[in-house]
């Protein structure tokens, strides 16, 4: 069913929740651009990630909190409404204090976000898994979570804490705490640097649903899903796996174009058309439109 004839009457926010209430780990794989996000779904995904390390790679910028509220807003669109799944996105520090949260908060539950998290990082703010990042003060940071709380709808607000590295395991599991009186629904505990930590932290908050990181080339171990809930962790994120794929994909491309004036050596490696209509519905489409004749495949050259 292609996205124009589907009506989800249940909120984006509420089937997260629902989902996120469920005993087994939420597993959210990031999805950077549409194409993405349903070929997520066809995998069998109940939910996906919109990093703002994907985004912003994919506008050929830095991760350095440089992309604007609309920005992501185009983002959800296309991810959330070509998928239908519920989706966490990235909204980094709130793009400004309580009332830019607030405004951010309406803008992305709008567009279709069902979770966002908020980072307790000040501006400019860095990869989680990168050095010398600059804290908020933990008031202001748990002001920004009431803010967004206030906001909301249905939307899980999800309250990301960075302190490990400056400040050590028990202020960050203070600091945690302060954003769940806040009203956060969860923690993101972002760059745990090994598997005890992330056990400690756990124990630190009994009962809170947790999210893991599992981004490639940091600073956390990779664990699967699986060995993640048996730490206590509730959700897990894969944030810029698909576009790293894509992007190595997309190099060896221009270089065989390059090298050799064709894409010929690379037709293999290719999503074929057939494979693209089946992936976006093509053929859905053309059928909700009945001015539309249905179209033939070239046959392969």
């Amino acid at each position: 069913m292609t996205w124009l004839a589907r009506h989800d009457p249940v909120s984006a926010g509420r089937r997260f929740r629902d989902r996120l209430n469920r005993p087994d780990i939420y597993r959210l794989p990031g999805a950077h651009n549409g194409q993405a996000a349903l070929q997520a779904r066809a995998a069998g995904f109940e939910g996906l990630y919109l990093s703002g390390a994907a985004m912003s790679a994919s506008m050929g910028l830095p991760d350095l909190g440089l992309i604007t509220i609309e920005d992501v807003c185009f983002f959800i669109r296309q991810v959330a409404g070509a998928s239908g799944l519920p989706v966490l996105v990235d909204a980094d520090t709130g793009y400004g204090e309580a009332l830019n949260v607030m405004v951010m908060t309406r803008r992305f539950e709008e567009a279709g976000a069902g979770a966002i998290h908020l980072e307790d990082q000040i501006l400019p703010k860095k990869c989680g898994h990168l050095s010398d990042k600059r804290l908020a003060a933990p008031a202001e940071m748990a002001a920004k979570v009431a803010a967004a709380v206030k906001a909301r709808r249905d939307m899980v607000v999800i309250a990301r804490t960075d302190a490990l590295a400056n400040e050590g395991l028990d202020a960050a599991i203070a600091r945690a705490r302060l954003y769940l009186q806040a009203g956060a629904d969860a923690i993101f505990p972002e760059a745990l640097t090994d598997i005890d930590l992330m056990r400690r932290f756990a124990q630190g908050l009994p009962g809170v649903p947790l999210l893991a990181n599992m981004t490639e080339f940091g600073r956390t171990p990779q664990l699967t899903g699986a060995e993640l809930q048996d730490l206590g962790y509730r959700m897990v994120i894969w944030p810029v796996s698909s576009l790293r794929v894509a992007n190595h994909a997309q190099q060896q491309l221009y270089a065989a174009l390059r090298d050799h004036d064709t894409t010929a050596p690379m037709l293999e490696q290719m999503q074929t058309r057939a494979q693209l209509y089946d992936v976006i519905d093509y053929f859905g489409f053309e059928a909700l439109d009945q001015s539309i004749s249905k179209s033939v495949l070239p046959e392969p050259r």
